[in-house]
């Protein structure tokens, strides 16, 4: 799909305002609300717009600790990586894991956690009862500096 300047500026505003009326994206990007909408829609059924959804308050959840974990795997083979997968993506403190290169970690993953003995908790039922692992590696969050990931729109 070739986007154009108001589909990019659609594109820029929603990803930070995404709970934003038709009505004030089209004044904000100068169309009126109908090639506005359709615009929206068009770029929905694309594909680039993959959804929506509310972003939450992690601290008025009791979610206190954010970490950043890699993991190390025993194997480097793909039914090994599909088993921890398919183990780590039920895990729902597990915010986002990345397969990664580059370092001494397989994966990265970014979980949240009440508090230090829910991430022992985790550490121990959870993530070191996966087939394979063989080391774990934390890092605590002091503070998120850029909290929401927004794609650069040249």
């Amino acid at each position: 799909m070739k986007i154009d300047r108001y589909d990019k500026a659609i594109l820029t505003i929603l990803q930070t305002e995404g709970h934003l009326s038709n009505q004030a994206l089209a004044e904000r990007i100068g169309l009126s609300p109908a090639p506005c909408l359709r615009r929206v829609k068009a770029l929905e059924e694309s594909g680039l717009i993959k959804g929506y959804r509310a972003e939450l308050d992690a601290k008025k959840l009791g979610l206190q600790l954010m970490a950043l974990i890699g993991i190390s795997m025993d194997q480097h083979t793909p039914e090994r990586f599909a088993l921890f997968e398919a183990r780590i993506i039920e895990i729902p403190e597990v915010l986002e894991c990345m397969l990664i290169t580059g370092q001494q970690s397989d994966y990265l993953l970014k979980v949240v956690i009440a508090d230090m003995d829910a991430y022992q908790a985790l550490l121990l039922h959870n993530i070191n009862r996966i087939p394979g692992v063989t080391g774990v590696h934390t890092s605590f969050v002091l503070r998120n500096v850029i909290p929401h990931a927004r794609y650069p729109i040249d």
